[in-house]
């Protein structure tokens, strides 16, 4: 793909983006509105999405690189734990474990299966899915325990949400003569194709609350931001190519590790009843500024 065409299909994730923020600052998608609309895509449409994704016939080649990719997502959230405990030694523990955990685990679900599937295609999801596994895995068991010491952890939650529910059920229909009734294949088609502008506008709306001076309070969201959208995307670039992994796989680990923290770090937290404040503002400014990294890094790495 060419960097114009690129740099267009990034511009049309932004400009959607816009139309969330413009709809939040006129007041029609209100709280409300964004909590339903978040709702319905990680319980429906980023599902079908991924559903959607696997329906491709298949090849053993696919399924090589399906499990490449999950091994190479294990990889790099393992390695992402230790290296973020480098990163972040001298910040104080609670402000430590909330930027180990966004810059360990990037906004795959809001933007990174969205931006996949305009740049890259379908079966960028479907790898995409895969390497999800591996987030899922880690952020379940070991993430939330940055964010909250006395939090166990727990493996059910790690392969019961929605979006690895619906990996399973992929992965079904794509080693197995399986398929859908047309009806509901389609139905699920083309639920999951409005992903992509959902996603936009939540992340828009999201970005229509933060305050000017917030954007200037702390430099060590900067700091984090900084790790989360340029280093820790260069240096995934940097070991694939030395190791000479697939193009095609490296590109989607590359650009998966280039999205902003995930959101899930403010939503996890207030489920803890502890003020999420300093995750939200994490999440907010890595998303803002990579508007302008993300075009950067898919340029470079494509």
């Amino acid at each position: 793909m060419s960097n114009i065409k690129i740099i267009n299909q990034v511009l049309t994730l932004f400009f959607m983006m816009l139309m969330g923020y413009y709809g939040a600052k006129k007041g029609f998608i209100n709280k409300t509105v964004e909590k339903g609309m978040s709702e319905l895509l990680l319980n429906i449409t980023l599902p079908f999405l991924i559903v959607t994704s696997f329906n491709i016939d298949y090849s053993e080649e696919l399924l090589g690189n399906a499990l490449k990719i999950l091994i190479y997502s294990i990889v790099i959230h393992g390695s992402l734990l230790l290296v973020t405990k480098l990163l972040y030694i001298k910040n104080k523990s609670e402000k430590q474990g909330i930027l180990r955990f966004v810059t360990t685990f990037s906004n795959v679900g809001f933007m990174g299966y969205p931006i996949l599937n305009s740049v890259l295609g379908p079966i960028a999801v479907f790898y995409a899915a895969m390497f999800n596994m591996g987030f899922n895995l880690f952020l379940w068991t070991i993430g939330v325990r940055l964010l909250d010491n006395n939090e166990k952890g727990s493996f059910k939650k790690a392969i019961t949400n929605p979006s690895m529910i619906a990996v399973l059920a992929g992965i079904i229909l794509f080693i197995t003569p399986l398929d859908l009734p047309l009806p509901i294949k389609e139905g699920v088609k083309h639920l999951g194709n409005t992903t992509t502008p959902i996603s936009m506008i939540i992340i828009g709306s999201m970005l229509s609350k933060v305050k000017m001076k917030d954007l200037f309070s702390d430099l060590s969201l900067y700091y984090g931001s900084f790790n989360i959208l340029i280093l820790v995307p260069f240096i995934v670039l940097f070991i694939m190519k030395t190791f000479r992994i697939e193009k095609s796989l490296m590109e989607i680990c590359v650009i998966i590790e280039a999205m902003p923290g995930a959101t899930l770090a403010p939503i996890i937290i207030n489920g803890y009843g502890k003020d999420a404040s300093y995750a939200s503002k994490a999440v907010f400014i890595s998303t803002l500024i990579s508007m302008i990294t993300i075009p950067i890094i898919i340029i470079t790495v494509i």
